[in-house]
Parts: C-alpha cells; sequence; structure tokens
C-alpha cells in the first residue's frame, strides 16, 4: 500500500499559493492494480460511480486544516462516495478537477480491493500533512 502526494501538486500548490488554480478536494477511484508512486499523473483505471463507466464526475470532498505536528500543518480532505454499481475498488485520488481524465492529479493512495455493491459507500479522508 502507498500514500504519495504526486508530483503535479507541487504546480497546484505554487498557483494556489500565488492566487491562482483550482483547490484540489475532486476524489476520485479507480479499480486497477497497482503502486501508487509519485510520478503518477492518473488513477489506476479511473472509473464513475457505477463502477465500470470512465466518463463522468468526481465527487466533490470538504476541505479543512488540520493540526498534526504544527498549527494547521494538515491539509485534509473528506468525501463519501456512494455505489450505483458492483465492482472492486483499489486506489482512490484527489484532483483539481471534478470531470473524471482531466485535472491534476494532488495526492493518490492504493489499497487492497474493497469490493461494493449498489448503494455501498465509502468515506475517503485524504491528509497530507506539510512538515
Amino acid at each position: 500500500m502507498a500514500n504519495v502526494l504526486a508530483n503535479t501538486a507541487r504546480s497546484i500548490v505554487t498557483s494556489r499559493l500565488s492566487g491562482g488554480g483550482t483547490e484540489p478536494k475532486q476524489i476520485g477511484w479507480g479499480t486497477g492494480a497497482g503502486t501508487a508512486a509519485t510520478t503518477d499523473t492518473t488513477l489506476f483505471s479511473e472509473k464513475a460511480l457505477d463502477l465500470s463507466s470512465t466518463t463522468g464526475s468526481r465527487t466533490a470532498g470538504t476541505s479543512s486544516q488540520q493540526t498534526t505536528t504544527t498549527t494547521n500543518d494538515t491539509y485534509q480532505v473528506t468525501g463519501t462516495l456512494t455505489a450505483t454499481g458492483a465492482g472492486t475498488v483499489t486506489n482512490a485520488g484527489l484532483f483539481d478537477n471534478s470531470t473524471i481524465g482531466s485535472g491534476n492529479l494532488y495526492a493518490k493512495s492504493d489499497f487492497t480491493g474493497v469490493a461494493l455493491n449498489i448503494s455501498d459507500a465509502i468515506t475517503f479522508t485524504f491528509k497530507v500533512a506539510y512538515s
């Protein structure tokens, strides 16, 4: 299992610091196998909520600042995705765009597959601590 801050996150952060860009709080999920790496720009087989289509929208999460070591040193995004089809989710990520197949990857995580049936939900919480 790997949790990574993608290389493309650097451009998102510097853009946001200079007053531009879009906050990376769009949550996507994928069904493919692989180990997350900082060089990744997409998920492994990103899918829509039906777990079969590769087009559609990601789910907007709710962002906040949290404290891990120093006050407000952690960016956190939480969101719940509810399956409209059946399948196994193996990875998830944060993007700066809501449309599947577009935008920049900010953070990515891979994990042991979670089998979902229609109407099953997963809540993802991404925490990126700056230290």
